[in-house]
């Protein structure tokens, strides 16, 4: 069930109240008799971390993915996901 807060309008007392979606809204202030508004307030769920991803989980392993680990699975091929590089030249020192 969902925690309700009221605010009276006379008073500015706080009021929470756990009811049932289908309860009556609350109208009059215990304290002083002056009529409540419901206020709206942060939830009081939180969310911590990146978010979720489909790379959160790993994946399953299926007996046609192990034929295929030499790169023919769709993902980067051998000659991409290799960088070459050319050697630097060498500096030369005077003295």
């Amino acid at each position: 069930m969902p925690l309700y807060e009221y605010r009276c309008q006379k008073c500015g007392a706080t009021v929470e109240k756990i009811q049932k979606f289908s309860d009556a809204p609350l109208v009059k202030c215990e304290q002083c008799g002056g009529r409540l508004e419901r206020v709206l307030s942060a939830p009081a769920i939180q969310f911590k971390g990146s978010g979720w991803y489909v790379t959160d989980y790993a994946r399953k392993k299926t007996p046609d993915s192990s034929n295929k680990s030499n790169g023919d699975s769709g993902g980067k091929s051998a000659s991409t996901s290799k960088e070459t590089k050319t050697p630097a030249p060498a500096e030369s020192k005077t003295t």
